[in-house]
């Protein structure tokens, strides 16, 4: 039987300085592009991949011929050209896992009425916001409340702002608990979570609290640790098993019974890599293993698994072949 995988995110192109040591910067695809890579090496051959994304018309053609080289991909209305100028992020290592970054350009965020024909005929949806634009709080209740399939989303950039001259600055989440209804599973890293918590106290309590009949899962990234991840429960495997008729907008985060977490260490650990993409990676291996039906240690193993290799390569270009053993030509 087909699925299909709806894949709403934004690509970048990168410009990476003080990787590796190196004295001129790198340029290259980022942003969703590492998602769309992982997808691609980790699908079952039944799941097609959906990209839903507007690219700017200055990089258009340069886009499309990346999105041609991955297997798997449904190139379709959802890959839309804009005339505003894409998306562009230089980012500046300070340390292996730390960097600043700083935006130009900008596409413009999807509205409702352009998302709700892209949504018909999927089975499941990964949200990843890579400029922390790609849509208000008000289009993904209205996107909760119209898909029935499971909904990921890495928060990524929707904790960052933008300051005067394109930087990348941290911020609390307003309207947070309105954000976490809107998906089923939820990935941030450690400092996002640190950030989200915000007045709560313990980081960890407040994730373990915010588990429940919406937002099934929380996973919380830590580099090199691996993985943490808070299970209400409502979570039950598979993913594709989960069904609604509505969103309940006024009932509390919290469902009764007691919630699973544990840490999942990942099998090996990169040295001297390069983080690029790694959360990225990570979090589209973990979704696309869910849905075809891995137990939830096993996808975060693979995910964990997958995060390490991407670190031994450079960029999104070839990725895919690289994460499936193979050698990128």
């Amino acid at each position: 039987m087909s699925r299909r995988l709806g894949i709403l995110g934004t690509m970048v192109w990168d410009r990476i300085f003080a990787r590796d040591g190196r004295a001129h910067p790198i340029e290259e695809w980022g942003g969703i592009s590492y998602a769309l890579a992982a997808l691609a090496a980790a699908r079952p051959p039944a799941w097609q991949l959906v990209p839903i994304m507007k690219i700017g018309r200055d990089l258009a053609e340069r886009a499309g011929a990346f999105l041609s080289s991955l297997p798997g991909l449904e190139l379709g209305p959802g890959v839309r050209e804009v005339p505003e100028p894409n998306n562009r992020v230089e980012l500046r290592y300070t340390d292996g896992e730390r960097r600043f970054e700083r935006l130009t350009g900008g596409v413009p965020p999807w509205q409702w009425e352009e998302l709700r024909p892209l949504l018909e005929g999927l089975d499941a949806l990964y949200v990843n916001f890579i400029s922390g634009f790609e849509m208000e709080l008000e289009t993904a209740i209205r996107v909760r409340m119209a898909f029935r399939g499971p909904i990921y989303c890495d928060l990524h950039s929707l904790m960052l702002g933008v300051g005067p001259d394109g930087q990348r600055i941290p911020r609390p989440l307003a309207d947070w608990p309105e954000w976490l209804r809107c998906f089923d599973i939820v990935q941030l890293n450690e400092d996002e979570l640190l950030t989200l918590a915000g007045a709560w106290g313990d980081p960890w309590r407040f994730a373990a609290e915010v588990v429940g009949p919406d937002l099934k899962l929380l996973l919380v990234t830590l580099g090199a640790r691996g993985v943490a991840y808070f299970a209400s429960p409502a979570f039950t495997e598979p993913p594709l098993a989960w069904r609604r008729d509505g969103l309940g907008l006024r009932r509390p985060l919290a469902a009764p019974g007691p919630v699973r977490s544990e840490r999942v260490v990942p099998p090996e650990v990169a040295v001297d890599g390069d983080p690029t993409g790694c959360g990225d990676v990570w979090g589209g291996t973990a979704f696309i293993r869910l849905l075809a039906g891995d137990r939830l240690a096993d996808a975060l193993n693979a995910a964990n698994a997958a995060a390490a290799r991407n670190a031994r390569h450079r960029g999104a270009t070839g990725l895919y072949l690289h994460l499936q053993g193979r050698i990128a030509t």
